[in-house]
């Protein structure tokens, strides 16, 4: 009998499908994408794995899935998935191995130049009959890029950042080695803020980072800087960041995630030309994709076909108590 795996979306990439396929799954999608439609396939049918996107998976659809043995993060976040509850029935949630690190590196960058430099204004200026070439941007070069979070994704970052001739400082009290060359570290998230022109988040949503950039400390930063977000919504306070960069404290900002999405068409954001924002697509690549959909088939067969987890990937550690799994 094949074992049932369900995407939370409507496809997956190729090398990823063809990896389960091969490995005996039978892979279902969702038509149409929906809460509901989710909802009534777990309830439906019994599905020994779930690879998750961007629907929610709360503990009730957990509860009404019993036959679950493993959910496979499509990404490196997880505060879609009820970790609690997956413990509590022994399901190892594991993220993907950060294959789409560098596309989301690239475009944390292409946003930062795309504020510093007014692409999306002087564009839209343009296309309005508008030629000004005297409104200023601001020069990377010499200047200090704030990176919080030192992860592969924020390394990338930084590196990037490195060749256009910026220097570096990080924030990241997680960090077990500080010893990447010409990095310089800041003892608190306050420290780093006061002394980037550029700062860019580069965390995963828990109860601690949670607003982690508020009105407070966005009041700490430079005047005229920039904040990028390309790592979770609900690490900023969304009205205070506008407030900031409609009252010309900050220059701007560069975002990819947002704390509900889609955005509603009356969000503060909308009436504020200087925020660049591109829609939640920071992994949306060829190759981050095809590498992703392989990471999150490899976590699936792991643990349906070899009883194993990567600990390294593994979200929840304490469900190895359970003795469902081993770490590989």
């Amino acid at each position: 009998m094949s074992l049932k795996v369900l995407m939370t979306a409507k496809t997956i990439a190729a090398p990823g499908l063809a990896l389960l396929e091969r490995g005996g799954c039978a892979v279902s999608f969702l038509k149409d994408g929906t809460d509901s439609e989710l909802a009534q396939s777990l309830r439906s049918t019994p599905f020994d794995a779930v690879i998750s996107r961007t629907l929610a998976l709360s503990g009730n659809l957990i509860e009404a899935a019993p036959a679950l043995r493993v959910i496979s993060r499509h990404g490196v976040g997880y505060n879609n998935v009820d970790i609690d509850s997956a413990t509590k029935h022994g399901i190892p949630v594991l993220i993907a191995d950060g294959a789409n690190g560098q596309s989301v590196a690239e475009l944390a960058v292409g946003l930062a130049l795309s504020v510093s430099r007014r692409i999306t204004t002087q564009d839209a200026s343009i296309r309005a009959q508008q030629w000004n070439r005297s409104a200023p941007g601001l020069q990377f070069a010499g200047k200090t890029a704030g990176i919080v979070a030192f992860g592969a994704i924020g390394r990338r970052v930084a590196e990037i950042l490195q060749t256009i001739g910026m220097q570096i400082i990080a924030f990241d009290p997680h960090a077990g080695d500080r010893s990447t060359p010409g990095i310089l570290w800041a003892e608190t998230l306050d420290e780093l803020l006061e002394r980037s022109d550029l700062v860019s988040l580069h965390c995963p949503l828990t109860s601690e980072t949670r607003n982690m950039i508020a009105a407070p400390q966005l009041a700490r930063m430079k005047e005229g800087a920039i904040l990028i977000n390309t790592a979770r919504g609900g690490l900023v306070d969304e009205g205070a960041l506008a407030e900031a960069v409609r009252s010309g404290h900050l220059a701007g900002a560069g975002l990819d995630t947002f704390a509900n999405e889609p955005l509603a068409a009356d969000h503060p954001f909308m009436s504020v030309p200087q925020i660049v924002m591109t829609p939640h697509m920071g992994g949306s690549t060829d190759a981050a994709l095809d590498g992703v959909a392989i990471s999150a088939a490899r976590n699936v067969l792991d643990v349906l076909i070899e009883g194993k987890v990567d600990r390294r990937l593994l979200v929840n550690p304490a469900v190895l108590k359970h003795r469902t799994v081993q770490t590989k």
